[in-house]
């Protein structure tokens, strides 16, 4: 391989921001604008206004989402999912899996660009609070450059008293998320030694929201998250990312005629790409999107908007850098929804259409009802047949439920149930045991073994219907 080659082939062998020393390097993106930033910017808004609404929002009393792992309690939608809903949470998390690899094979990293909270907050938040303060890139530099004197005092410390308070903001809003909105009001309104547990894990997320958005950064992306560490692996030819259209775009050449000319003497067509470098200027992660998808590549289309700036002034077309797969770059074909994007597409709406079923349909209360092993059937005096039934009933909601138990096509059948009167008490959250006989006239059963449907009720609604078999003499 010649030295020019090698050179080229460099990025694969470290990271934009680390220099060959192994220090940081420090990413000054230029202010990002155009079409498709702002619709970054729209769709960061409404994303923003679920996220802190959302800790607010209860539905039936219940918050919309509570992720309470301290109690095991588990809120989505305003319906609770305790322990015992284990098996959702684990189809959840196959489902998720399969999301994310069958998305990032058809679309590569729009999660990424688009809505993944680190991108939106960083870009969306901290970074234009940066440029609204510090200025765009260059000026940037120039006050970090400068001495300390009592405009960059006032800039920087203005800036970061700024990234202070959003970050404390952002942590109230991660343990409203965590505990509830009722129980960081209790947090916050009361001195720290009364609940010192509850501050000591305000200040520890306060202090990791603020490193991480004002000093770790891009590296988050880069070298912690493991969606993009395994990008690798679930892209392929045909995966949708940000590309550079390397064939019609090279050879570069500057925009003058001396440099343009000088390459057509030597017998190579210039390419549209004039090596502005405005795509590498405004990457936050401070890679040069020329050189083909890297690792630390988050799609946030900052490097489409401004090369199609830059088309459009020297009146070429656009979308030299766009969303587009390898295949479509070699192939110079148009994207399209081909049959291998339909069918992946459709599985991803089959999973989540599963998922949503399993939730919606998922009862508040659990019930469980097997005849007591070993025990025979009896007859009573009267002529019915009893047999002796064991129940768990389990209470999902956070409101103590009344229930009552009722037989389905057996209106001479009673339920008799031992140590109550007829009606259950189930406290929220809890398990409730109990055995109960159900007796059956003699002339409604079927040979030795009958089956029969009980209905759960809570006032007048059915909660749940369970199948079991009644035991009887044979005809």
């Amino acid at each position: 391989m010649d030295t020019s080659r090698q050179n080229e082939q460099l990025y694969r062998d470290s990271i934009s921001t680390v220099d060959k020393d192994g220090k940081r390097v420090w990413v000054y993106p230029k202010k990002p604008k155009g079409k498709l930033h702002r619709g970054r910017v729209i769709v960061s808004v409404i994303l923003l206004f679920l996220l802190f609404s959302g800790a607010f929002i209860k539905v039936n009393g219940m918050p919309l989402f509570l992720f309470n792992l301290f109690e095991r309690k588990f809120i989505l939608f305003g319906m609770a999912f305790w322990p015992q809903d284990f098996f959702i949470f684990v189809l959840a998390m196959i489902a998720f899996v399969v999301f994310i690899i069958l998305f990032t094979v058809i679309y590569g990293r729009v999660w990424c660009g688009w809505a993944c909270p680190q991108t939106i907050f960083m870009e969306m938040v901290f970074r234009k609070i940066e440029y609204w303060i510090e200025g765009d890139a260059n000026q940037q530099r120039k006050l970090k450059a400068s001495p300390w004197n009592r405009q960059k005092i006032l800039k920087k410390g203005g800036k970061h008293l700024i990234f202070g308070l959003l970050s404390l903001l952002i942590s109230h809003l991660l343990m409203a998320y965590l505990v509830g909105v009722e129980e960081v009001k209790e947090i916050i309104s009361r001195p720290p030694t009364e609940n010192l547990t509850g501050f000591i894990g305000l200040v520890v997320f306060t202090g990791i929201f603020y490193w991480v958005f004002a000093f770790f950064r891009e590296q988050a992306c880069i070298a912690v998250c493991p969606y993009g560490r395994l990008q690798g692996v679930f892209l392929d030819k045909k995966s949708i990312v940000v590309a550079y259209d390397y064939l019609r775009g090279e050879k570069r050449v500057k925009l003058n005629k001396k440099a343009k000319v000088s390459l057509e003497a030597s017998g190579e067509k210039a390419g549209d790409c004039v090596d502005c470098s405005l795509c590498v200027q405004v990457c936050p992660t401070g890679i040069d999107i020329r050189n083909g998808t890297q690792l630390e590549c988050v799609n946030c289309t900052a490097c489409i908007d401004a090369c199609d700036q830059v088309m459009e002034k020297i009146g070429r077309p656009k979308k030299l850098i766009r969303y587009d797969s390898l295949i479509g770059i070699e192939t110079a074909k148009k994207w399209t929804f081909n049959p291998r994007i339909v069918a992946y597409t459709s599985i991803l709406v089959l999973i989540l259409s599963v998922l949503t079923y399993l939730i919606a349909s998922r009862s508040d209360i659990e019930t469980t009802i097997q005849r007591v092993p070993g025990m025979l059937y009896q007859e009573q005096e009267n002529g019915q047949i009893s047999n002796l039934y064991n129940i768990q009933l389990v209470n999902k909601t956070f409101q103590d439920k009344i229930i009552r138990l009722q037989l389905k096509n057996h209106p001479d059948g009673t339920i008799r149930q031992v140590g109550s009167e007829g009606e259950i008490l189930v406290k929220a959250g809890e398990l409730f045991t109990g055995v109960f006989f159900i007796e059956l006239p003699k002339k409604e059963l079927n040979g030795m073994k009958s089956s029969l449907t009980i209905q759960v009720y809570q006032e007048n609604e059915i909660m749940d219907e369970v199948n079991t078999n009644f035991m009887g003499p044979a005809n």
